[in-house]
């Protein structure tokens, strides 16, 4: 059996399971809208750049959903990805461990694992290569940072070989600076070790159990973002636009300032003006004399004349009245909580 110059052998081909669990708490009221992977930054929904971090021997991408998962999959059928996805639901939430065990039958040995919020330069053809290299159950991306208490940390001995892993420690006890990036490999039968029919963490009851058998940690030397949160999210575009990884760069005909901005089809914006690390969602209105700036604002919405949107996120459909002045904060207005059932 023959295959193409310059693509992966059949021996080689893999498959990549990418975590969608969770509300998106911190970044509402938007997410009682859509789900947080399908904000756009860059000119791309988030779930989207995650995706772009695969490479090619990866032939399918099984996306683990629980939250708004109907809006996930209508997204990911309206607007193809790079690659084939396929959408497996979790009735009830299920954690990473359950969400992995739900969604992982179809794997291959090994698998590329990701979360859904992660906007990082990531090598993952290094990280396969080293993980088939050290031959370890598992290789983690790992990401150096200041306050690690948000965040898994992992103790390093040689060989960056993983030999404790103490998850969302107070300073004091973190036994690292590095923590989990949220990028991995591992090997197929790590899935067959998480219970089944309950909620599992797998950060906390799973791979404890997998450092005796080698778990290998992968340094990342470039950028790195959670984009959990507005501040962050915000953080996470700019350094996509500064990667060069943003989409349809461009001011908007008739507008004034600097770049870059991400303007999606159908947006206006004549007589505004812009201080770059801005996305416009599709048939976004900007009107006369308005400014923006650090910004995302999503499909469909409008800002008023001589309103100021900065270091801001702008919910689909939403309109910010004329002289409004939004800054540091979410405006999604019309976005209603889910009603109780």
């Amino acid at each position: 059996m023959s295959t193409l110059v310059g693509q992966p052998s059949p021996s080689e081909r893999m498959k990549a399971l990418v975590l969608i669990g969770g509300f998106g708490t911190r970044l509402r009221p938007i997410t009682y809208a859509v789900p947080k992977q399908l904000i756009p930054i860059a000119g791309k929904a988030m779930l989207y750049h995650v995706l772009d971090l695969l490479p090619p021997e990866v032939d399918e991408a099984v996306l683990a959903t629980g939250y708004k998962s109907e809006a996930i999959e209508a997204y990911v059928r309206s607007e193809p990805p790079g690659l084939p996805v396929r959408t497996v639901k979790e009735t009830t939430p299920l954690g990473t461990g359950g969400g992995m065990r739900n969604a992982g039958d179809t794997m291959t040995d090994p698998f590329v694992l990701l979360n859904s919020d992660v906007i990082a330069e990531v090598n993952v053809a290094g990280m396969i290569a080293q993980h088939r290299e050290r031959k370890g159950v598992g290789t983690m991306s790992l990401y150096e940072v200041e306050d690690t208490r948000p965040y898994g940390v992992a103790a390093l001995g040689e060989q960056d070989r993983i030999v404790r892993f103490v998850e969302k420690p107070e300073p004091a006890n973190a036994p690292s600076h590095w923590i989990n990036a949220g990028v991995s490999v591992w090997n197929r039968d790590v899935i067959e070790k998480i219970p089944t029919g309950r909620p599992v963490s797998f950060e906390t009851e799973i791979l404890p159990g997998l450092l005796s058998v080698g778990v290998f940690g992968y340094k990342l030397p470039a950028f790195w973002e959670d984009a959990g949160t507005p501040e962050r999210l915000l953080h996470a575009q700019r350094l996509l636009f500064d990667a060069g990884r943003g989409v349809d760069v461009h001011l908007p005909s008739g507008a004034e300032g600097q770049g870059p901005v991400s303007a999606g089809e159908g947006s206006i914006a004549r007589g505004a003006s812009f201080g770059g690390y801005v996305t416009l969602g599709a048939d976004v209105r900007v009107e006369p004399l308005a400014h923006l700036e650090d910004a995302v604002v999503m499909e469909g919405a409008v800002i008023g004349a001589n309103a100021v949107v900065a270091h801001a996120l702008v919910g689909p459909k939403a309109v910010v009245p004329p002289g409004q002045r939004i800054e540091g904060t979410i405006w999604a207005p019309n976005a209603e909580p889910p009603k109780a059932t």
